[in-house]
């Protein structure tokens, strides 16, 4: 346990560093770490190996996109929200923007529900699949979308879409078959979109997706 509170500590520290936040967010994440160990022995939360590095693999992966995040937007949705990322990383940093954490798993619904709680952010939690979410919807869209390692991008794009307006911003964090992904896509989908390279992760990529429209086959 001692080995786990000193990475923590160095952990935390790199991230606030990095990401030039307060103490009192640094402080909702140190709960939010204490409240997923305490549930990873019940459900399969993150890959045990990143356990002890969740600030890095986990947080700070998540933290990248905020900067992407457009001031004025005001809602996002984040698909198979799992543990929380990067849905409510996302929001203990940009606690303005209204969050909507969609996952299946009640079980991990349930865990996202106390650990935002427990960090005092009011997100919404729907513990529902993403298709039977976007069949209720009765809105305009969301400001932006994101997801994590959710599935491969012309899937993705298949889910997110109806979950979009016109204006909406796509921000999903990707791995290292990205170059095939957005090729596979392509024949699916046009849409504007920029790479940008993974601040946690070698081969990773954050892709920056706007002007989404379907083609016509």
């Amino acid at each position: 346990m001692a080995d786990i509170d000193k990475q923590d500590s160095s952990g935390a520290e790199d991230f606030s560093r990095q990401f030039s936040v307060s103490r009192e967010t640094v402080e909702r994440l140190e709960v939010y770490a204490e409240i997923l160990r305490k549930w990873q022995p019940r459900i399969n939360l993150v890959g045990s190996k990143t356990l002890q590095q969740l600030w890095n693999r986990h947080f700070a992966d998540s933290a990248q996109i905020v900067n992407h995040i457009p001031d004025d937007a005001v809602t996002l949705a984040d698909l198979g929200s799992g543990a929380g990322f990067p849905g409510l990383v996302v929001k203990a940093l940009r606690p303005a923007i209204d969050v909507t954490l969609i996952e299946a798993d009640t079980r991990k619904a349930a865990f996202l529900t106390q650990a935002a709680a427990a960090m005092s952010l009011p997100v919404t939690v729907l513990p529902r699949r993403i298709e039977d979410t976007a069949k209720t919807l009765n809105f305009t869209g969301y400001s932006v979308i994101t997801a994590r390692a959710l599935a491969p991008l012309p899937e993705l794009l298949t889910l997110a879409h109806p979950f979009a307006n016109d204006r909406s911003l796509f921000l999903f964090l990707k791995g290292q078959n990205v170059e095939s992904e957005l090729l596979s896509a392509a024949k699916y989908w046009t849409m504007d979109v920029q790479q940008i390279a993974s601040q946690t992760h070698q081969d990773g990529r954050l892709l920056k997706i706007t002007r989404l429209c379907r083609v016509d086959i």
